[in-house]
């Protein structure tokens, strides 16, 4: 009788002790599944750049002022530039002799390590600097059209002593002026200039996945006879990639593909100011092509005066949705031969 109730009691510890087990397997596996839950993606706690519509900027760059730089963009100085490709928006038009120079223009100054190289100041740049409110960095300008209007804007020229360098490379001795934006900015801060805005509304309509009616791979704008712009469509990065005329456009620095996620192509008039040698961009209103995720549409544009932004819609008035992302805009006479396919 005692060797059977010994029997069940060692039965009824063996069970206990398994139900113990198992009690032990589930605490850990509870466990497990905790930490599985706890290994979810840190939220983004960056803000929307005012103009990409990206969430990619650091809370204390909100308020910061955008920076508008003139870069050289001839035949010699395309080969050597840098920092281009990390601009927000570049404005592209035509300058004397059928060239076209750039505009670079950043939120964030300090996202891009050198920029250059740094050319002279042309008046239709200012009044696209002026859209943004921008601090405009330049070297030099042209004194008959562009340098009345300097006045109408915070500007800087750069130079060797307030953060600008000049460096030896394969072009021009007049292209070879290149500036570091954390020196640059400390000039800014340091001589009392407006580096902040309270103004932070978006530059367009920004929105996400844009797919348009039209295919457009490929995207050439000809200034002129002698300089054509070219973009094609990667469909891997889903932005384009740009091309000067027959090669691939890549940062003399770091050796990095310059692509954009919006293209912008806009009409106008552009001529010849009295003197015969500078060029007058017309930036009123037109019509144009708005390219993305290697789709296009007709678009019409408007500007009015220097301080307005570009404002884009459809051909119907309806107000444009651009995708989040850079962009950029070349602004060409209405007779340029531009090709969408």
């Amino acid at each position: 009788m005692l060797k059977r109730i010994s029997v069940i009691l060692l039965c009824l510890c063996l069970a206990f002790c398994a139900g113990c087990s198992k009690a032990e397997d589930l605490t850990v596996e509870k466990g497990e599944d905790t930490d599985i839950t706890g290994s979810q993606e840190p939220v983004n706690t960056n803000v929307i750049n005012s103009l990409t519509g990206v969430q990619d900027l650091a809370p204390s760059k909100e308020n910061a002022r955008p920076v508008a730089v003139m870069i050289d963009n001839d035949s010699l100085a395309q080969k050597v530039q840098t920092g281009v490709g990390k601009a927000d928006i570049v404005y592209e038009t035509e300058v004397e002799g059928g060239i076209t120079r750039l505009m670079a223009v950043f939120k964030d100054f300090s996202s891009v390590k050198q920029i250059g190289n740094i050319r002279s100041a042309r008046y239709p740049y200012i009044e696209l600097a002026l859209g943004h409110n921008a601090i405009y960095l330049h070297h030099g300008q042209d004194n008959t059209y562009a340098g009345p209007h300097l006045s109408d804007i915070a500007h800087l020229t750069v130079s060797e002593n307030n953060g600008g360098e000049r460096i030896d490379n394969t072009a021009a001795g007049w292209q070879n002026l290149y500036g570091y934006p954390d020196k640059l900015w400390n000039t800014l801060v340091k001589n009392n200039y407006k580096t902040t805005v309270s103004d932070n509304t978006p530059w367009q309509s920004f929105t996400d996945g844009v797919v348009l009616e039209n295919a457009a791979s490929t995207v050439t704008v000809g200034f002129s006879r002698s300089y054509i712009t070219k973009f094609v469509y990667d469909q891997t990065s889903g932005n384009y990639i740009r091309n000067n005329d027959k090669y691939e456009h890549k940062d003399y620095m770091t050796n990095e593909r310059i692509e954009f996620k919006n293209v912008f192509v806009l009409k106008t008039t552009i001529r010849y100011y009295p003197d015969g040698k500078h060029k007058e961009v017309l930036l009123n209103s037109g019509e144009g092509y708005y390219c993305v995720n290697g789709t296009y549409t007709p678009i019409k544009w408007t500007k009015g005066s220097g301080s307005n932004p570009l404002k884009f819609t459809l051909t119907d008035g309806t107000p444009l949705s651009v995708n989040q992302g850079n962009s950029w805009v070349c602004i060409a006479n209405t007779s340029a031969d531009i090709t969408l396919k």
